[in-house]
């Protein structure tokens, strides 16, 4: 099964952080944000939940990929597996961790990658504020 949305990029977008990686709804964010991939992310909160409940807590993967006419950009292609947190709840913030740390921002822990391990060149593109991207959400039936 698949769940997708898209998200946007930002020129406060840091993708420092250690642990986490992070997709918002909110459209501005501060360089504390250190973990924020995506602003503007356009995820349902009901069809998410309909899709964890469906994917019966397998591991998933995440695609990460720009929305560009470029051919360079649009070859990189992140993949991140984790684990779902059948407890994620919340319509603003999805949250992706390499712990096992879960609280209801969590859609997803011991994750392989966070957001200071992705391709720089997506994390450079990620910095113009009308550049997309496409995020993948998939398990194996």
């Amino acid at each position: 099964m698949i769940y997708k949305f898209n998200a946007y990029g930002h020129p406060s977008i840091l993708a420092t952080h250690k642990t986490t990686l992070e997709f918002t709804k909110d459209a501005e964010l501060t360089l504390k944000g250190d973990c924020i991939v995506g602003v503007n992310a356009d995820f349902d909160l009901d069809k998410l939940r309909n899709f964890i409940k469906k994917s019966n807590n397998k591991k998933i993967t995440i695609t990460i990929k720009p929305v560009t006419e470029d051919r360079k950009l649009a070859k990189i292609k992140e993949k991140i597996t984790s684990q779902i947190n059948p407890n994620f709840n919340h319509d603003k913030e999805l949250v992706i961790r390499k712990t096992d740390f879960a609280s209801e921002r969590t859609f997803a822990i011991k994750a392989d990658k966070a957001a200071f391990e992705l391709n720089g060149d997506l994390i450079g593109f990620l910095k113009k504020k009308k550049n997309k991207i496409s995020v993948v959400v998939e398990y194996k039936a």
